[in-house]
């Protein structure tokens, strides 16, 4: 590729990670959550092999791997840490923890990040399956080309 598309694809890169990280982590709030969230990042890895080759990427088939283990193992690790009342039981809402334990204000408000219990960190984990999953699948796709070309 050109030194111009180069360029463009790393400038784009991180503001598609970032816009892909903020649907992934609003997800309780808004249209979106860890599978769009997720695919938004896998698009930003596409656009660094289309820029770059699956080579030259610096993604590494080994560390995405790892990511979407870790991703499957949070998740139904959430769903088994609620299990003391049911299965994916949402232990942090309404008190039951540090973080996102607000009540939600009665009437119409914005939305509150704090107020959603379990829901971000099924969010994000969701979002690292996704988007390590789908990352993958574009590596392999640019490393193994068809061979009816």
């Amino acid at each position: 590729m050109s030194k111009l598309v180069r360029t463009i694809g790393w400038l784009l890169y991180a503001p598609i990670l970032i816009f892909g990280f903020y649907v992934i982590m609003h997800g309780h709030l808004t249209p979106g959550g860890g599978f769009q969230g997720g695919a938004v990042v896998a698009s930003g890895f596409a656009l660094l092999i289309v820029a770059y080759g699956a080579k030259g990427a610096g993604l590494k088939e080994r560390l995405l791997s790892v990511v979407e283990s870790g991703g499957a193992l949070i998740f139904v690790g959430l769903a088994f840490l609620g299990l003391g009342a049911t299965f994916f039981y949402n232990f942090l809402a309404a008190g039951g923890g540090v973080v996102f334990n607000e009540l939600v204000p009665p009437g119409p408000n914005p939305g509150d990040l704090n107020t959603a219990g379990t829901l971000p960190l099924m969010n994000w984990a969701v979002g690292l399956k996704v988007l390590a999953g789908l990352g993958s699948i574009v590596l392999l796709l640019a490393l193994f080309p068809s061979e009816e070309e």
